[in-house]
């Protein structure tokens, strides 16, 4: 397995870029229950993403 490694500003920039490409998977979901259902649970853990990770810098800075 190989693992890539991420400069600060990669990740940062990935941080911004998978909501939006979250928001635009969702938007093309069926508008049935399911859809919606699923929709509204994408939304809420990809959305989160860019949020945690600058609680976690915060976290970080604070305890240096």
């Amino acid at each position: 397995m190989i693992i890539e490694v991420m400069t600060e500003s990669e990740f940062k920039a990935r941080t911004r870029n998978i909501p939006v490409r979250i928001i635009k998977l969702v938007e093309s979901l069926p508008r049935t229950r399911s859809g919606e259902v699923i929709g509204k649970q994408l939304l809420r853990s990809g959305t989160s993403i860019g949020a945690n990770y600058r609680a976690a810098c915060r976290g970080k800075h604070r305890r240096t």
